[in-house]
């Protein structure tokens, strides 16, 4: 698979943000970040895909584009996106539930325990 990941994120600090940066660091993942405080039709999409400003939320996408492959699911409304993986996108995830999307989606080829 030969893919983008693009991270969708805001410039003020956020913990969930923080853990994401240190695996993509960790595991040596390229990612391309867009900031939704600076981008009104990123923070519009953002908003749109969870129905909050979650983030980070990182999607697969085809080389060059920052959307996701296929336009996930809607959420029930009012419904929190955190740590749910909708296939191409996963929003707010710990550091599990982020190893397990990368490896299925081909960024990493194992998860290393210590």
């Amino acid at each position: 698979m030969n893919y983008d990941l693009v991270f969708y994120t805001r410039t003020s600090g956020c913990p969930f943000v923080t853990l994401a940066k240190r695996v993509l660091n960790d595991y040596a993942v390229n990612y391309r970040e867009i900031f939704i405080d600076r981008d009104d039709l990123a923070r519009a999409r953002v908003l749109e895909w969870t129905g909050f400003l979650s983030v980070p939320t990182i999607v697969v996408a085809e080389p060059g584009d920052i959307l996701p492959i296929s336009v996930p699911e809607p959420l029930p409304r009012g419904s929190s996106p955190r740590g749910i993986d909708r296939g191409y996108m996963i929003t707010e995830p710990g550091s599990d539930e982020l190893l397990y999307f990368l490896l299925r989606h081909g960024f990493i080829s194992e998860i290393v325990r210590d």
